[in-house]
């Protein structure tokens, strides 16, 4: 029973993974990562950031002709800001290929490297026994390809957790679907109801002016 759950826990966290996106997970986890670590250099380019803003907002506001010397100035301190946030930027950059590898690793490791090394270990167990002759023939495949006969490998077992988790993944989002089409046409009728406009498109608005003008000529 234990060996079942843990096949379909490793199966659903896959499944779950795959559907939020490695992408979404990686800028969620790595924002995280910065705060925690990289706190001072994250606090450090925001203020860079706000700095060179505001000194090339005072540099278009000052003549190179009047305030030379000012006007120098600011120059200076915009390049030299700029300059800086460069290096801050390859600092984050590097910071964030290295965390992307180890974090994909780590991913694949938990996952189905685990899934891997778990069918190996127990190759020649049973995750359960079916009952007699439900399933007649196939049983010796449910078995594929080293658990006791009249049982259900772990191999099999992950199949039919991927195929069930995915069957209810394409329901989920049908409701969805269904339910956000619901909320529109819901939205639309008391639009209808409530006498609101419908908004004119914009080729119908050209082709009542053109009209309204060839009338008057």
């Amino acid at each position: 029973m234990t060996l079942m759950a843990t096949l379909f826990l490793l199966v659903f966290v896959t499944e779950l993974i795959s559907w939020i996106g490695q992408s979404v997970l990686l800028e969620f986890v790595f924002a995280l990562y910065l705060r925690i670590f990289y706190s001072s250099t994250a606090a450090r380019q925001r203020k860079l950031k706000s700095e060179i803003l505001l000194n090339k907002k005072e540099l278009l506001q000052t003549s190179a002709q009047d305030q030379f010397a000012k006007w120098a100035k600011l120059r200076r301190s915009v390049d030299k800001g700029l300059a800086d946030l460069e290096k801050l930027n390859s600092e984050v950059a590097s910071a964030r290929t290295s965390f992307s590898l180890k974090f994909k690793s780590a991913l694949w490791i938990m996952t189905t490297g685990l899934q891997f090394v778990i069918g190996w270990w127990y190759r020649k167990s049973a995750v359960f026994y079916l009952p007699p002759g439900w399933f007649g023939p196939l049983t010796w495949w449910l078995a594929f390809p080293f658990a006791p006969a009249g049982s259900v490998s772990c191999g099999m077992w992950q199949m039919a957790c991927r195929r069930v988790i995915k069957a209810g993944e394409r329901v989920a989002k049908e409701v969805l679907v269904a339910s956000s089409a619901v909320r529109l046409c819901a939205f639309a009728g008391r639009r209808v109801r409530s006498g609101s406009p419908e908004p004119v498109p914009s080729e119908q608005q050209g082709k009542e002016k053109a009209g309204a003008g060839t009338k008057g000529e």
